[in-house]
Protein backbone atom coordinates (compact mmCIF):
# COMPACT_ATOMS: atom_id res chain seq x y z
CA UNK A 1 0.00 0.00 0.00
CA UNK A 2 1.55 3.52 -1.37
CA UNK A 3 0.78 5.75 1.66
CA UNK A 4 2.59 9.00 0.81
CA UNK A 5 1.66 11.20 -1.61
CA UNK A 6 3.79 13.49 -3.32
CA UNK A 7 2.47 16.25 -5.74
CA UNK A 8 3.68 19.39 -7.74
CA UNK A 9 6.21 18.38 -9.95
CA UNK A 10 6.07 19.46 -13.70
CA UNK A 11 8.35 21.40 -16.23
CA UNK A 12 9.96 24.32 -14.97
CA UNK A 13 12.80 26.98 -16.52
CA UNK A 14 15.99 26.87 -15.83
CA UNK A 15 15.96 29.44 -12.63
CA UNK A 16 12.48 29.27 -11.96
CA UNK A 17 10.45 27.79 -8.92
CA UNK A 18 8.37 24.27 -8.15
CA UNK A 19 6.73 23.62 -4.94
CA UNK A 20 6.47 20.27 -4.02
CA UNK A 21 4.16 18.43 -1.00
CA UNK A 22 4.21 15.12 0.70
CA UNK A 23 1.13 14.00 2.42
CA UNK A 24 1.49 11.25 4.44
CA UNK A 25 -0.99 9.34 7.42
CA UNK A 26 -1.32 10.91 10.14
CA UNK A 27 0.30 8.19 12.60
CA UNK A 28 3.37 8.03 9.85
CA UNK A 29 4.17 11.59 9.94
CA UNK A 30 4.16 12.20 13.73
CA UNK A 31 6.56 9.85 14.08
CA UNK A 32 8.62 10.04 11.50
CA UNK A 33 11.80 12.77 9.83
CA UNK A 34 10.44 13.01 6.32
CA UNK A 35 12.90 13.49 3.32
CA UNK A 36 13.08 14.39 0.04
CA UNK A 37 15.12 12.13 -2.32
CA UNK A 38 15.56 12.40 -6.53
CA UNK A 39 16.66 9.63 -8.64
CA UNK A 40 17.67 11.27 -12.28
CA UNK A 41 18.29 8.37 -14.95
CA UNK A 42 21.57 6.59 -14.66
CA UNK A 43 21.95 7.81 -11.16
CA UNK A 44 21.79 6.30 -8.04
CA UNK A 45 19.08 7.97 -5.39
CA UNK A 46 20.22 10.45 -3.63
CA UNK A 47 18.83 12.18 -0.03
CA UNK A 48 17.99 15.87 -1.31
CA UNK A 49 16.90 17.16 2.10
CA UNK A 50 15.21 15.96 5.42
CA UNK A 51 13.24 17.36 8.14
CA UNK A 52 13.69 15.57 11.71
CA UNK A 53 10.26 15.25 13.82
CA UNK A 54 11.49 18.26 15.99
CA UNK A 55 12.35 20.68 12.58
CA UNK A 56 16.34 20.12 12.34
CA UNK A 57 16.99 20.18 8.57
CA UNK A 58 19.97 18.97 6.50
CA UNK A 59 20.04 19.89 2.68
CA UNK A 60 22.45 18.59 -0.10
CA UNK A 61 25.30 20.91 -0.85
CA UNK A 62 23.84 20.72 -4.16
CA UNK A 63 20.77 22.42 -3.37
CA UNK A 64 21.59 24.29 -0.30
CA UNK A 65 20.35 28.11 -0.51
CA UNK A 66 18.03 26.92 -3.44
CA UNK A 67 15.55 24.54 -1.50
CA UNK A 68 13.74 25.14 1.76
CA UNK A 69 11.86 21.47 3.26
CA UNK A 70 9.57 22.45 5.73
CA UNK A 71 6.64 20.39 7.83
CA UNK A 72 3.21 21.33 8.73
CA UNK A 73 2.34 18.77 11.72
CA UNK A 74 -1.68 20.01 11.93
CA UNK A 75 -1.92 18.91 7.62
CA UNK A 76 0.63 16.00 8.54
CA UNK A 77 2.46 17.11 5.30
CA UNK A 78 5.70 17.96 4.27
CA UNK A 79 7.07 20.26 1.53
CA UNK A 80 9.70 21.17 -0.84
CA UNK A 81 10.20 24.56 -2.21
CA UNK A 82 12.37 24.82 -5.31
CA UNK A 83 13.84 27.58 -6.65
CA UNK A 84 16.88 28.98 -9.19
CA UNK A 85 15.82 25.64 -10.70
CA UNK A 86 18.81 23.86 -12.27
CA UNK A 87 18.80 21.42 -15.63
CA UNK A 88 20.77 18.79 -13.19
CA UNK A 89 17.93 19.03 -10.35
CA UNK A 90 15.93 17.19 -13.48
CA UNK A 91 14.37 13.64 -11.39
CA UNK A 92 12.09 11.57 -9.94
CA UNK A 93 11.46 13.32 -6.46
CA UNK A 94 10.60 10.76 -3.63
CA UNK A 95 8.94 11.52 -0.30
CA UNK A 96 9.76 9.11 2.74
CA UNK A 97 8.88 8.80 6.00
CA UNK A 98 11.43 7.26 8.93
CA UNK A 99 10.12 6.59 11.87
CA UNK A 100 13.60 4.60 12.80
CA UNK A 101 11.73 1.25 12.65
CA UNK A 102 9.53 1.66 9.46
CA UNK A 103 10.39 3.39 6.37
CA UNK A 104 7.61 4.58 3.84
CA UNK A 105 7.88 6.03 0.62
CA UNK A 106 5.81 7.60 -2.18
CA UNK A 107 5.43 6.79 -5.88
CA UNK A 108 7.01 9.77 -6.85
CA UNK A 109 6.60 13.09 -8.85
CA UNK A 110 8.43 13.99 -11.94
CA UNK A 111 10.74 17.34 -11.66
CA UNK A 112 11.95 18.53 -15.42
CA UNK A 113 14.24 21.57 -15.71
CA UNK A 114 14.74 22.34 -19.17
CA UNK A 115 14.48 25.25 -21.31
Amino acid sequence: QVQLVESGGGLAQPGGSLSLSCAAPESIFVASAMGWYRQAPGKQRELVASIAVAGKTYYADSVKGRFTISRDNAKHTVYLEMSGLKPEDTAVYLCKADSGMNWNWGRGTQVTVSS
